[in-house]
């Protein structure tokens, strides 16, 4: 599986991620995701996010959970942006790579 590179970048008390990796770094998707109380009303920490995604690009699932985990932890608008390609990746792949960003230290 090629790496996956992810870097924060603190613009102020926002923070902005790029992800890059796979054979083809580009920018696929960016998500806009700003905190907010959980609608559960328990005083968890949700967030609200807005996706822009390049046409034909699947890239979103990364940069939407990165920027969701993202605000989460600092509580802050958090901007993703980036893109993973690889030709011909298979489902196997695609779940390792998932795995990866589920394990993201941010």
């Amino acid at each position: 599986m090629e790496e996956l590179n992810v870097n924060l970048h603190w613009i102020g008390e926002d923070l902005l991620i790029s992800v890059e990796g796979g054979e083809k770094p580009h920018i696929g998707c960016t998500v806009l995701a700003v905190p907010r109380p959980s609608l559960r009303g328990d005083g968890t920490l949700s967030c609200t996010s807005s996706v822009i995604n390049v046409t034909g690009h699947k890239d979103e699932m990364i940069c939407r959970k990165i920027a969701e985990k993202a605000v989460r932890k600092y509580g802050c608008t958090v901007v993703c942006a980036g893109g993973f390609h690889k030709d011909r990746i298979s489902e196997e792949e695609i779940e390792s790579l998932m795995e990866k960003v589920d394990q993201l230290e941010l």
